[in-house]
């Protein structure tokens, strides 16, 4: 980039110039103006890993996938998710990217919401504390993160038109609380608008929102930009402050911002201001500079301890770790696949791929070891991955030829650029590869596959475009005439899944041909799915299985097919016939560890019936050799729950008020969201937020405060002495939550209002110190500024007068009584401590 600073290249602009870099040049750049040596900036989606300016998984790349937000907020280690950031900041950079879309700081506020695992946490402090480490990561190597979704965006259901309804305290104290701490402490250089509105706007033209809150009263410097083809406008959304629409070219901005300032319907003073902010964004990060990103530790092994820092051992009767094992049933139909990640735009293609069976096959090779699913909970047919597919110059995966015409895919014209694909699902925004044109291209995808069992298969097909499947070259499956949309898959836009069945044997290869072209959408996706008729004795078979061995691994859960961007769940129990798997396996073999491999809570009615649960989120692609760790005591489970996991969905806060109805979604439990709702009403749930168990033993100390004491503008320090007192390292993480005894106005009954994680040898001691301040004993006042003014009109009236005065909104602190109070989850405080609290 050049060397002139972003003022000078400012004043260097013409205006059709500057109109220009306010909307991006295409799927994933921002416009480049090569007159002046202005770079087009690339993007790649988050934030469990780096994926390429590209939305595909077959032609990005492989990159390393980390844990989802969810188990990186269970480790509730700001400083691990930091290097954790680094490294996906260096992956980034690999990828010629410098706008890393990440991370998503929205709350859990319902366990439906289809993004939760994309979401760090319900708690703000925690989703806050961990984004500012996940930020501060990113962008030590020159990427910009992108904080998202800005505002009051958890839930998917009628997204783009969802009017999300939330009071100003309740929006102050909780959903905006994360964003505040990832600018404000994190530094972060660019926010991602999302595409609800918010109290009636459009959160891309929301001026309350963008130019009053995050610019005026944050001090927030950096780029704001849409979530790809949200909802904005020229004239509106320039003056509350957005300066960027994403994806090119411009719809509302570019061309038509020149021509806005020209009618004089717009103050070139904005343009200047927005593309002002673009360009030190870019100076800030050495945007196309050529340097080199820092260089970070070993990324897979870091995945790997992150995935087991995550992971949160919720019941344990003596099972865990596993000693002196001679045989294990590994049973569920999430053992022997890597459901690694959820669905949707955070999907990359991982570095490699391990199923939890595997994994715990390589780390016990001396231990007899037998496999059965159980049962299935796929919604459509399981594609084919490259494991499982041959090329025909005899690679992994399927051999990818793209024309440059629609039907030219079977025409026996030359293909404009050839790729591999690791999967029989395939998805792509615009230009798939270098030389073909955004829409209007054809695909023929080739490979073989050999089945493992002889009988029945069933073969799927949905599409986003016009698809025919043939096997052996007799045409299976041809979507060129079914229905457009009606169904959930590839964010909502696919059409409904069509099957056959066909007779396959096994050890006899079958070659495989997809033939594929655009439609009228700038989405191109096809997904074949290919699997053996499930068996109906699936159930017999795992508890025989159980009942033959020394212990069971039962590893259920979800997959991206329903946690996913682009819809919500429809229910939290556990999808097909898991809930009578889990019981019949614990009847065959009271030795059974329950594995939980989702991205959200789900019901658990079988709670007390195996020896131990073990929560492991979406792992990332290091996920099954961090569970064999974890099983067989070689790592700690470290990690702790960062959303409560009720009893039953009918309990939950939000229940009636979530999705919404008629693009409407109210945020009616207001400030008891999460713990707060079930902790202030004396609700019982499942397992309490916080909560988690260690291989290790802890003791606790009394907290001992700097002062007895607090006055606005003071910080106070808690200290708590903690000592291991067990025979193995491990570590625990030590809360602190602050009740307010007589508030002013009605306030949740405890808040987590500080943490830390420490980590101890045997016998190993520290103090933790704690800091509060302010807002750790604040609550936001939404002020009465027309008090005086309807106190006049009242007095004139000839009504009594009104007593009191105006009072300006802010962040207020009720004098009084509050007590500390120190343990290892909600419902396990070790220490309570008493402290006088004065304006």
């Amino acid at each position: 980039m050049t060397t002139r600073t972003a003022r000078e290249l400012l004043l260097a602009l013409t205006l059709d110039e500057k109109a220009l870099l306010t909307a991006g040049a295409d799927e994933w750049s921002t416009a480049a103006v090569p007159r002046l040596e202005i770079p087009a900036v690339r993007m790649t989606d988050g934030p469990n890993g780096a994926r390429g300016p590209t939305l595909s998984t077959t032609t990005g790349g492989p990159t390393l996938c980390v844990p989802c937000e969810t188990a990186l907020g269970a480790s509730w280690d700001p400083a691990l998710v930091q290097r954790v950031g680094a490294a996906l900041g260096e992956q980034a950079r690999s990828k010629g990217a410098r706008f890393l879309l990440a991370p998503t700081v929205n709350l859990h506020r319902a366990p439906l919401a289809g993004r939760n695992f994309e979401c760090y946490s319900e708690d703000p402090l925690l989703s806050g504390a961990i984004a500012v480490g996940f930020v501060r990561g990113v962008q030590h190597q020159g990427v910009a993160a992108v904080v998202k979704h800005f505002a009051a965006n958890e839930a998917e259901t009628a997204r783009i038109l969802l009017n999300s309804i939330v009071d100003e305290r309740t929006l102050r104290e909780l959903y905006l609380v994360p964003f505040e701490a990832a600018v404000r402490e994190g530094g972060a250089l660019a926010v991602m608008t999302g595409y609800n509105r918010l109290n009636g706007d459009w959160c891309a033209e929301n001026v309350p929102l963008l130019s009053g809150i995050l610019r005026a009263e944050w001090g927030f410097e950096g780029v704001v930009m849409t979530d790809w083809w949200a909802v904005g406008s020229t004239l509106d959304s320039l003056r509350a402050g957005l300066d960027l629409q994403m994806p090119g070219p411009g719809r509302y901005y570019g061309a038509q911002v020149a021509q806005a300032v020209r009618d004089g319907e717009l103050d070139e003073a904005l343009v200047d201001a927005s593309v002002g902010r673009l360009l030190t964004t870019f100076a800030r990060i050495h945007a196309n500079d050529g340097s080199q990103p820092q260089p970070v530790e070993d990324g897979p092994a870091l995945a790997r301890e992150a995935a087991a820092a995550g992971m949160v051992l919720l019941r344990n009767d003596g099972l865990l770790p596993f000693a002196g094992v001679r045989s294990v049933a590994v049973i569920g139909p999430n053992a022997n696949r890597s459901q690694i990640m959820g669905g949707g735009s955070s999907a990359v293609s991982p570095q490699h791929r391990t199923t939890p069976l595997a994994a715990l096959r390589q780390h016990l090779p001396d231990v007899d070891i037998r496999y059965e699913p159980g049962c299935v909970i796929d919604r459509k047919v399981a594609p084919l991955d490259a494991s499982a597919l041959t090329t025909p110059s005899g690679e992994p995966g399927l051999a990818l030829a793209f024309y440059a015409s629609t039907g030219s895919g079977a025409g026996g014209q030359q293909p404009v650029a050839t790729a591999v694909s690791e999967s029989t699902r395939m998805l792509y925004l615009g230009s798939p590869a270098e030389g073909v044109p955004a829409s209007g291209w054809s695909m023929r995808a080739t490979g073989a596959f050999v089945p493992t069992v002889s009988g029945a298969y069933t073969i799927s097909l949905t599409e986003v475009g016009r698809a025919r499947v043939l096997l052996d070259g007799d045409l299976v499956l041809d979507g060129c005439d079914a229905p457009v949309g009606g169904g959930e898959d590839f964010f909502g836009l696919a059409g409904p899944e069509l099957t056959a069945s066909v007779e396959l044997t096994a050890g006899t290869r079958v070659d495989l041909t997809i033939e594929f072209a655009t439609g009228e959408l700038p989405l191109h996706a096809v997904h074949v799915g290919i699997g053996p008729t499930p068996s109906p004795d699936l159930l017999e078979r795992a508890a025989a299985a159980a009942a033959a061995a020394d212990v069971v691994v039962l590893v259920v859960g979800t997959s991206d097919e329903w946690e996913s961007e682009g819809f919500d769940r429809a229910s939290m129990d556990l999808p097909g016939e898991q809930d009578a798997l889990i019981r019949r396996i614990c009847a065959a073999n009271a030795r059974t560890v329950v594995v939980l491999n989702c991205g959200a809570p789900v019901t658990m009615p079988w709670h007390e019936e195996p020896a131990a649960i073990l929560a492991i989120w979406f792992g990332g692609q290091e996920m099954g050799p961090a569970l064999a760790d974890v099983l067989t005591g070689d790592r700690e489970p470290g990690g702790r729950l960062p959303c409560t996991l009720p009893v039953r969905h009918e309990h939950t806060p939000a229940f009636g008020n979530f999705p919404g109805a008629d693009s409407e979604v109210r945020y009616g439990e207001g400030l008891l969201m999460g713990y707060r709702w079930y902790d202030t009403r004396q609700l019982p749930v499942r397992f309490p937020f916080g909560h988690g168990l260690s291989y290790a033993s802890f003791t606790l100390g009394a907290p001992r405060l700097s002062s007895p004491q607090f006055r606005r503008g003071e910080r106070l320090e808690v200290t708590i002495s903690v000592r291991n007192t067990a025979d193995r390292r491990g570590s625990e993480v030590v809360q602190l939550y602050v009740e307010p005894l007589s508030p002013l106005a009605f306030r949740p009954t405890r808040e987590l209002k500080a943490f830390t994680k420490v980590t101890l040898d045997p016998g190993e001691s520290t103090d933790a110190v704690l800091t509060l301040d302010d807002r750790s004993f604040s609550r936001w006042d939404p002020g009465n500024g027309d008090h005086d003014r309807l106190a006049a009109r009242i007095t004139a009236a000839g009504a009594l007068a009104v007593e009191g005065q105006t009072r300006p909104a802010g962040w207020h602190i009720d004098p009084g009584e509050y007590v500390l109070q120190v343990g290892r989850s909600l419902a396990d405080i070790a220490h309570r401590a008493s402290i006088s609290v004065s304006e």
